[in-house]
């Protein structure tokens, strides 16, 4: 039997209206010429100039002349090779400057896909049947960057999502903050490195820090090493690797004023400058019954991927880690909701081929995994993979898959595992669940429909995925007619 799927008459679309203001460095002579220019102005010279930009682009962002003053900041650095004391400055002069430092991103102008779905932490307001709800999509710009953005809606008693108003002036984090490194725990995430990028590390900067140190200390080091030392290219390349790692920890705080549809996690360390891609949120159940909400995502820095974690309560403030261990090296890992058995548990894809699941004591520290599923039918024979995080129900655990095929056709699929013991397949759909219909099949990448998270509502399993790497949609299934046929499948 086909289980029936209803598609709803929803479409969420790219749109380039969407930016934010990013900081803009080209170079140290042209940022220098720029100096230059604006200090030898007069006073009435630069609120002239200054004057139409602050009344065009206050209309596009929120309080642009702290945007402008914080872009300011990271150029005074350039001021001591001018001789010029930044105290002389006028206010005027410091914002316009900023102005010239900074540029408009639009970050879903390509694409606004892969999106997942949790329940809201805010309920209120909410009536019999409805649940408010938190949708995360993959925002794709110039460039191909991608970055994390939200909409949130409301379900109601059909499962028929209506959208809450949606802002228009976008942000970044207001405030960005840095980890502090164990020097231990930060030797043995190398050393795992080693093993897969074929970098062997030494103490060579590491010895010279304390126990606990910061990026920027990490970061004077090596560059203090870097002048004293001839460096062979390998050297080079941990120093490079050191780096890399160490940027991948922060924390990102949001404005209070700043609508959820507002708030944009762009990237912001050095291995995820070319994309934020395919975060997997679930809502999380700790031992003590509270609520945090998880999502794995992958960073990609252009040439390398790392698997990464964000963890919330709020939506507000955001923890951003690594995911260490031998088996943290591919793209699609998708944590369970709660724990088994004293465990965290994570489906993921070591092969690129087939899946995976991992048990771990530490939420971010992922070593061993034992194969779950290989491609059985024909539209999946290319690879088999998860689409979000498992869903907990009477009768298993449901795991919506991505299925790849001929032409290179993704379908979802999905799975049923038994509730104790998770590595035992109760039974996997023979047939796809959701395929590209002819309005679905155009896109980016044609012939792709994807999901990165699903939730449970009034019965019915809703599913938002994504239309050919271009735009996204949702679809509700009924539970019970989904998991019946799950059961008999094997038979």
């Amino acid at each position: 039997m086909q289980v029936a799927v209803t598609r709803k008459d929803i479409n969420f679309r790219p749109d380039a209206s969407r930016v934010i203001a990013r900081f803009l460095y080209t170079d140290a002579e042209r940022a220098k010429n720029t100096i230059r220019s604006v200090v030898n102005m007069s006073e009435n010279e630069a609120m002239l100039a200054l004057n139409p930009v602050l009344r065009d682009y206050s209309l596009r962002h929120r309080n642009i002349s702290r945007i402008f003053e914080k872009h300011f900041n990271r150029i005074v650095h350039l001021f001591k090779d001018l001789s010029i004391d930044t105290e002389s400055l006028t206010s005027s002069k410091k914002i316009l400057l900023g102005s010239y430092f900074t540029m408009e991103y639009s970050i879903e102008s390509a694409a606004f896909f892969n999106p997942s779905v949790v329940e809201h932490p805010d309920q209120s307001e909410t009536g019999p049947g409805e649940k408010r709800v938190i949708l995360s999509f993959r925002a794709t710009g110039e460039g191909h960057i991608s970055s994390i953005v939200f909409r949130t809606g409301v379900l109601d008693a059909n499962n028929n999502l209506t959208i809450e108003p949606v802002g228009k002036m976008l942000e970044e984090a207001e405030h960005i903050r840095r980890h502090v490194y164990d020097k231990e725990s930060f030797k043995t995430k190398l050393d795992e490195m080693k093993d897969f990028h074929g970098i062997i590390p030494s103490g060579l900067v590491l010895d010279k820090l304390n126990d606990k140190f910061t990026y920027g200390e990490l970061y004077h080091c090596i560059e203090e090493a870097k002048k004293s030392l001839h460096l062979a290219s390998d050297k080079e390349i941990l120093f490079s690797q050191i780096i890399w790692l160490a940027s991948s920890h922060y924390e990102l705080d949001f404005s209070l004023d700043t609508n959820i549809s507002e708030r944009v996690i762009f990237p912001v360390s050095a291995n995820e400058r070319n994309g934020i891609e395919d975060a997997r949120f679930v809502k999380f159940e700790d031992d003590k019954k509270e609520v945090s909400y998880f999502a794995t995502y992958t960073a990609y820095d252009g040439t390398t991927i790392l698997p990464k974690m964000i963890e919330t309560r709020d939506f507000y403030h955001f923890k951003v880690i690594p995911l260490h261990g031998e088996i943290a090296q591919n793209k699609g890992m998708a944590l369970f909701p709660r724990k088994l058995n004293g465990k965290y548990v994570m489906l993921c894809r070591l092969d690129g081929f087939n899946n995976y699941i991992a048990f771990s004591d530490n939420i971010s520290i992922w070593r061993e995994a034992q194969l779950l599923q290989k491609p059985r039918f024909p539209w999946e024979f290319i690879q088999i993979g998860n689409c979000g995080s498992p869903i907990e129900t009477d009768e298993g655990w449901l795991v919506i898959t991505h299925g790849v095929g001929p032409m290179r056709e993704y379908v979802l699929g999905a799975s049923l595992f038994d509730l104790e013991d998770p590595t035992i397949e109760i039974g996997r759909l023979k047939s796809p669940l959701i395929m590209p219909n002819a309005e679905e099949r155009e896109g980016y990448v044609p012939n792709v429909v994807y999901s990165c998270g699903s939730i449970i509502q009034n019965n019915d399993l809703i599913i938002p995925y994504a239309m050919s790497d271009y735009a996204s949609t949702y679809a509700t299934v009924n539970l019970g007619d989904l998991l019946t046929e799950l059961k008999n499948s094997n038979r």
